[in-house]
């Protein structure tokens, strides 16, 4: 099944503009989240086919979220992409342990994360 409708999340409205802008040229619905309780909520609602979660966020940060979500029965078929400035090989490593399918380091290159999207 394409990809159709992507959850963004990230506490920098800076972020949320530019992965919103990008991904609505290319013809998908964007839908919005500034931290990881939000994303779930959202993600609840909306049933996403992908999420684009950063990592360090106030409150539930992006590793707990994804972990959240790879293990909620509701929203575990929802792939995670982790889109983050957190660039340690350790870091990659546990964020693929806690369910996300892709790791990006930012700033995020528009073009290498629509590939990957097409390529889900």
């Amino acid at each position: 099944m394409p990809i159709q409708k992507i959850l963004v999340v990230d506490d920098s409205p800076t972020e949320r503009f530019f992965l919103a802008s990008l991904l609505g040229k290319h013809g998908y619905q964007v839908t919005l989240a500034e931290d990881g309780n939000q994303a779930l909520e959202k993600a609840r609602q909306s049933q996403p086919d992908l999420i684009l979660m950063d990592v360090v966020m106030p409150g539930l940060n992006g590793f707990q979220a994804t972990r959240a979500i790879s293990r909620d029965e509701e929203l575990r078929h929802i792939p995670v992409i982790l889109c983050t400035t957190k660039d340690q090989e350790t870091d990659k490593i546990w964020g693929l342990r806690q369910g996300a399918i892709e790791y990006i380091v930012k700033p995020v290159d528009g073009n290498a994360l629509l590939e990957k999207i097409r390529n889900l």
